[in-house]
């Protein structure tokens, strides 16, 4: 059952909210209320009024709950890299270019050590205030740092991830913190970035692919199914690839 302290998913129509139990807590949407009272002791599921009430998952999470100050790398986006690394319990991760930290919450969740950097102390901080509200990514060894000045055995990583502006400046020493074949992911907005990203990895890194995921919900009236008026589309390009000797 619910109690103070509690996340909690509300649904009233085709809006969501993600908010968090608290006395005094009061959500108001058009004519209808929903108050403290009537949530605590109410099960998952729970119909209040026209709200329905529901604990959330990671990816409500990362798209109601976390705050941001740039692009996030959506759940679309990111559960699609933590599949493409391979990753699982047994994997060691390395990221750089944490931001928000959403996508270093899907590594978390779905692999092993994850180590995680972020240059600016704004994002750092940022990241750190996210996981600590949502009790997220406890075990993630985060530095905040440039990924060309950490110090890190050769051969460390089993996978890793690249969001930052100009990645190729990183792709000598990235090569030699992965293993032999790993597995590595970019993360660009633009196709001139990718171009020149794609000239720079001759020679470190092979089996190159280049996608981008559109993302499209339909109404879900039976009537009258169709499209939603608008969609998430393109939000980066991925670049995926493993490292050659």
């Amino acid at each position: 059952m619910f109690k103070e302290g509690d996340y909690i998913l509300i649904v009233y129509g085709d809006k969501r909210f993600l908010k968090r139990l608290s006395k005094g807590f009061s959500l108001n949407v058009k004519d209808a209320v929903l108050k403290f009272e009537d949530v605590v002791g109410k099960e998952e599921g729970s119909k209040v009024g026209d709200f329905y009430l529901f604990r959330p998952t990671v990816e409500e999470i990362i798209l109601y709950g976390f705050k941001r100050k740039t692009q996030i790398i959506y759940p679309k986006d990111a559960f699609y890299i933590a599949y493409t690394l391979g990753l699982d319990k047994s994997k060691r991760v390395l990221e750089f270019g944490t931001g928000s930290g959403a996508l270093t919450t899907v590594l978390s969740l779905l692999g092993g050590e994850v180590w995680t950097f972020e240059a600016s102390e704004n994002f750092y901080k940022l990241a750190l205030s996210n996981w600590e509200a949502f009790g997220l990514c406890k075990e993630v060894k985060h530095f905040n740092m440039d990924f060309m000045q950490a110090e890190l055995e050769e051969e460390f990583f089993d996978a890793a991830f690249v969001d930052v502006r100009e990645p190729w400046h990183y792709l000598e020493k990235l090569h030699k913190v992965l293993k032999k074949g790993a597995r590595c992911g970019f993360l660009l907005p633009t196709t001139n970035q990718v171009s020149t990203l794609l000239k720079n990895l001759q020679g470190l890194f092979s089996d190159v692919t280049v996608l981008e995921i559109l993302h499209r919900y339909y109404k879900t009236n039976p009537d009258r199914l169709r499209p939603e008026d608008r969609m998430v589309a393109h939000t980066g390009y991925l670049i995926f690839c493993r490292k050659i000797t």
